[in-house]
Parts: structure tokens; C-alpha cells; sequence
């Protein structure tokens, strides 16, 4: 019977230099590891890249699994992390002033605390005021700096972001910033293949290729489509396995919508879209994918393809604001059939 543990908790790394492919980023932890000085730090960079087991890794090589608990608080964006929460357990818990530096087990021991604030770019709306990720008062902003100015002795923050420009400057310049880079196929080809030889898979050459295409760069995302393909198709898994555990649109379902909106004729082009919302696909990942399509597209102009790139964002952002998904692809179809047919875009139909 397979085991129920999440592979992406099986094989997390669990020292700073097991991190794979943040060479810069582990040159300069390593020092930290070795001296025990450690300034607030803020990790960026695209979703499974390494950033909070980066910064988890550097807590229990400071701290050894003994005080890790103590002193250690780690708060992610599913956590509540209201204004109250935010103004009472963090507050807190970097005002309690720790011991002596002192090696204990081999460890460190560095004499503060590390409080650990995983998506830092997306707390909550009164949460961001206090830490002024948004445009608060002065005085608010202040009090954050007070904060951190006064505990700073005991208590190192971490902020772990996808997006550096949603931590204002205040924050940012009083931390050292680490840019986590996207992981190239060949790492992360490297990491799946490990995994499935400890695991017993199969994975050919078009398999593994596919999976680094779909997961664009996500090593957490790569690891948790293999398993759910594994539990569900066995051992041997095919790219077609690894698409249907995605949801990523299939191909062929792209190529038909496109052909349609090549072809001109609009009926043609409503019925892909009806057998489209029929399938059940997500409405949001084909215009991702059709994205992808067009900009690759070599029959188009770059003017045709802003033209539809446009549109293609509108419909997303309507998407997103809870639009019908029917109606925004139609109109995404409608308008690519103008763009196709060079028709100008005030006479593009809108929907």
C-alpha cells in the first residue's frame, strides 16, 4: 500500500545546501550557518523555487530540532493572520528576550528568535496594514519600524514573497533580499528522476519533458503532479497521464479552438466553444495556453497578436472578477477571428 505522505514533505530538503539550483542565494546562507549573524531577510521569487525551505532550513540548522519549536514561529497566509493576531502573537513573540549563545548538539544556538512570514505579499487586508504591505498612515508604518528597530536583537524577520514590489521600501530596506530564480528543465529533470527511482516509476523521455513544460519552472507543483499521477495510473506514467492529473488543456482541445478562429466562420468557432465549456475545462488555463499559442504563432503580426494578447487579458481579468466563462472565450474567439482576418478592431465583435 502506498504511502499517504505528501512527496513534497518526503523529499524536501532539509539542509540549506541540499537547495537545489539558488547557487548565490546558498553561498551567502552558508555564512550565516557558520557565524551565526543573521540579519532580517526577505525571499522572492516564483512559487516552488526553494524559498521557504530555504528559510526553514536555515531555523533548524541554527537551532537543532530541540529549540527549533521555541524559538521559531513561522505564519503562512492560510494561518489567521489578522490584525489582532498580527498585533498580539508576533508582537509578542519577539519581545521575549532568549539566552546566551551557546552550542548545544553541534548547533549553534544563536542567541534571537525567527519569526518566518510565508506569503508575505498576500495577508490580510487589515494584517498588511500594520506591516504597511499596503499605503497606511505614517504613524502605522512607524510602528513597524519601531517593531522591528526594537526587537532586532532578539528577533529576526523572514518575508517570503512572489512578488518583491508588494513589499514597500520601509520593509525591504531593512532586510537582506534573496531572489529565488526559476528552475531549469535540467534540474528539475534531475530532482524528478531521483524521486522516481526511490519510488519505483517509469517516466520516459517525453514524459519527463512534459512534466517541466506543464509545472513552468514549479518544482512543488512537478513533485505533487507526479504523485497524483502515480496514485492514479500505477507505476508507468505517459504524458497524457500527466496532463489529465494537471488540468492543463489538452492540445488538441487548444488547436481546435485556434483552428476555429482561423477558419472565420463564426458558428464554427461558438460550437468549439459550447464542446469547450462542455469538457469542463477551466475557461482561465485555456487562455493561458492560447496565450502561449499566439505569441508563438508565425502567420501573425506583432500588431495581431497585441490586438488578441489584449483581449486576452481583459477576458482574465473579467474571469477573475467572476464573469460567464462562456462568454468571455467567445468574445476572446470573436475578437482572435477579427485579428486572423486583419479586420480592424473597432469592428471586432464584443461580448
Amino acid at each position: 500500500m502506498q504511502s499517504s505522505q505528501q512527496w513534497v514533505e518526503k523529499y524536501r530538503p532539509r539542509q540549506v545546501k541540499d537547495v537545489a539550483y539558488q547557487e548565490e542565494v546558498i553561498r551567502v546562507l552558508t555564512n550565516t550557518l557558520e557565524t551565526g549573524s543573521c540579519p532580517h531577510m526577505l525571499f522572492y521569487g516564483p512559487p516552488g523555487t526553494g524559498k521557504t525551505t530555504t528559510a526553514l532550513a536555515i531555523a533548524r540548522q541554527l537551532f537543532g530540532p530541540e529549540l527549533y519549536k521555541s524559538r521559531v514561529l513561522e505564519l503562512n497566509a492560510s494561518d489567521d493572520r489578522g490584525i489582532n493576531v498580527v498585533r498580539t502573537k508576533i508582537k509578542d513573540f519577539a519581545a521575549v528576550a532568549v539566552g546566551t549563545s551557546k552550542r548545544k548538539n553541534g548547533y549553534l544556538c544563536p542567541p534571537f528568535k525567527i519569526i518566518v512570514l510565508d506569503e508575505a505579499d498576500s495577508m490580510t487586508e487589515d494584517a498588511q496594514a500594520l506591516f504597511a504591505f499596503t499605503q497606511p498612515s505614517i504613524a502605522v508604518q512607524n510602528a513597524l519600524r519601531r517593531t522591528m528597530e526594537t526587537y532586532s536583537k532578539v528577533t529576526r524577520f523572514f518575508f517570503i514573497c512572489n512578488y518583491v514590489s508588494r513589499i514597500i521600501e520601509p520593509l525591504a530596506s531593512r532586510c537582506a533580499k534573496f531572489r529565488f530564480k526559476p528552475l531549469s528543465e535540467v534540474i528539475m529533470s534531475s530532482r524528478i528522476l531521483y524521486i522516481c527511482k526511490e519510488e519505483g516509476l517509469y517516466l520516459d523521455t517525453a514524459a519527463l519533458s512534459t512534466l517541466s513544460s506543464i509545472s513552468h519552472g514549479d518544482l512543488r507543483r512537478a513533485i505533487t503532479y507526479l504523485q497524483s499521477a502515480a496514485r492514479l495510473f500505477g507505476s508507468s506514467i505517459s504524458s497524457e497521464n500527466l496532463i489529465s492529473v494537471s488540468g492543463v488543456v489538452p492540445e488538441k482541445v487548444v488547436e481546435a479552438v485556434l483552428q476555429a478562429c482561423r477558419s472565420g466562420n463564426f458558428d464554427f468557432a461558438n460550437k468549439e466553444v459550447n464542446n469547450f465549456i462542455a469538457e469542463g475545462y477551466p475557461a482561465s488555463q485555456m487562455l493561458t495556453q492560447l496565450f502561449e499559442a499566439i505569441v508563438e504563432e508565425n502567420d501573425l503580426s506583432d500588431e495581431q497578436k497585441a490586438r488578441i494578447s489584449k483581449k486576452l487579458g481583459e477576458a482574465d481579468k473579467c474571469l477573475v472578477d467572476g464573469a460567464d466563462e462562456y462568454l468571455q472565450l467567445l468574445a476572446v474567439v470573436s475578437n482572435t477571428m477579427k485579428a486572423f482576418s486583419n479586420i480592424p478592431e473597432e469592428f471586432a465583435y464584443e461580448c
